[in-house]
């Protein structure tokens, strides 16, 4: 459910109408999203769970600054088949797949909905040069 790089954070499930802060963990070296009321708890999200931010999000592509097309977007797990790379991401209305891990910091967003089925046996499919795991219509 979360990322293989916060197997050593506290963590729970996404909730709908969750108010999630993207955030570096202490005993992590990555980024992922956090309750606004619990910094220190990972909140992980299933393939298919939609959020919207408040603002336009930022993430870093090399050295640049990006602001992504949409605020809504789809988590997903992405590239699983490579054991040590981050797997968990975003998939924005134009296609664009971008890592948790390149959010910038201190990002608000709300849960809209959790996939209505989650099954770990499904599909996949490639999407902008990443294995992403199929989830069921919502």
């Amino acid at each position: 459910m979360c990322d293989y790089s916060l197997a050593s954070v506290l963590s729970r499930p996404a909730v709908v109408a969750d108010h999630l802060v993207t955030t570096s963990f202490s005993n992590s070296s990555t980024r992922g999203f956090a309750s606004v009321a619990d910094l220190q708890t990972a909140v992980c999200l299933h393939p298919g769970t939609e959020i919207v931010f408040d603002k336009e999000p930022q993430y870093r592509k090399l050295l640049w600054r990006r602001t992504a097309a949409s605020r809504v977007a789809r988590f997903r797990k992405i590239d699983r088949e490579i054991a040590t790379t981050h797997h968990d991401a975003l998939e924005f209305a134009d296609g664009r797949i971008v890592l948790l891990t390149q959010l910038l910091p201190g990002q608000h967003a709300t849960v809209l909905q959790l996939p209505s089925v989650f099954d770990n046996a499904s599909g996949s499919e490639t999407s902008a040069g990443h294995t992403v795991t199929e989830t069921p219509a919502l």
